[in-house]
């Protein structure tokens, strides 16, 4: 037993060694019925990203309209995210996400959704999503879908690669520069 625990731990240690810290807020509308404050939702990310995967914690409100009595907008979701494909600063991600809604009626959450990716530089990413949530109870559930955009800031430069992209390989050395007398540099 112990030294299984002493793996787990060492892969852990290794796995978080090797991964990014990064922090996302993201804005979204729903298709629900409704004002533009009951429509809107709003979530902040923290988590780590290994490589092509990465795994946050997000906590957020399914509406931001106004609530009377007890809130039942307030969430708190496991995301696992997946970077698919990458063409230069450009990529496609896949979220499929698990959570629960406090004081919801429908707590269960669960999330499809995909999205475009761009790297504005190492440390900051724009990200435009759409998908959709499904919300499930004891005697009812729905889904809804949405669209938004998320801005992600990571604490240390990221270098993502697609799943299907094969790693690029290092530049190479320039081949040696010929010497100042050969024809090479010699005009006619």
């Amino acid at each position: 037993m112990r030294p299984t625990l002493s793996c787990l731990l060492l892969t852990f240690l290794v796995s978080y060694c090797h991964a990014q810290t990064y922090i996302s807020l993201a804005p979204s509308l729903t298709n629900t019925a409704g004002t533009l404050a009951e429509k809107s939702n709003f979530a902040l990310e923290v988590g780590r990203q290994w490589d092509v995967f990465s795994l946050g914690l997000d906590i957020g409100k399914t509406s931001m309209g106004k609530v009377t009595g007890r809130d039942t907008t307030a969430y708190l979701e496991l995301r696992p995210n997946l970077n698919v494909f990458q063409q230069g600063k450009f990529t496609n991600t896949f979220t499929a996400g698990i959570g629960y809604i406090f004081n919801a009626k429908e707590s269960l959450m669960t999330e499809l959704t995909s999205g475009i990716e761009y790297a504005y530089n190492e440390k900051v990413h724009i990200n435009i999503v759409f998908g959709q949530y499904f919300y499930s109870g004891r005697y009812s559930a729905s889904d809804v879908t949405f669209f938004g955009i998320s801005a992600m800031w990571y604490f240390t430069p990221s270098h993502i690669k697609g799943l299907l992209n094969p790693p690029t390989p290092p530049p190479s050395n320039p081949p040696p520069a010929a010497p100042s007398g050969s024809p090479a540099f010699s005009r006619p």
